[in-house]
């Protein structure tokens, strides 16, 4: 038997570096903060720029505009403008966005449902850590 491997568990082909990488870019735009935010706030379905900066909180302008368009980019996250005046934009997910649901929310789960046990855990760390 190799390191890592269970009995019972599908083999996997290992990966080179670069799939790594590539993995890494993902990863780090679907474990931004922001985005885990963004994206829960459009599970209800498409919102409009001033509405989600006001559900997100504490986000900037700039920030969030990064985001969406990261998340845009990235195929997660329509954008829509409406031809009115002014125009009115509205953001959604995509069904590759939807199909993100779901993790998020799990996170989401397992970090409320674990929050008192690693808050717990942080002032054991700074109680026993010298200053």
């Amino acid at each position: 038997m190799e390191p890592g491997h269970n009995e019972g568990t599908e083999t996997r082909t290992p990966h080179n570096l670069g799939d790594c990488r590539v993995v890494g870019t993902v990863l780090s735009r679907i474990g931004d903060k922001w985005t885990i935010l963004v994206v829960m706030m459009l599970t209800d379905g498409p919102r409009r720029f001033n509405e989600l900066k006001r559900l997100v909180g504490g986000v900037s302008q700039r920030m969030l505009t990064f985001t969406l368009r990261g998340l845009e980019r990235d195929g997660l996250v329509s954008r829509t403008v409406y031809p009115t005046v002014p125009p009115r934009v509205e953001y959604a997910l995509t069904d590759l966005g939807r199909s993100l649901q779901d993790p998020v929310q799990a996170l989401g789960a397992w970090a409320f449902s674990n929050l008192p046990a690693i808050q717990e855990a942080r002032s054991r760390f700074d109680e026993a850590s010298p200053t």
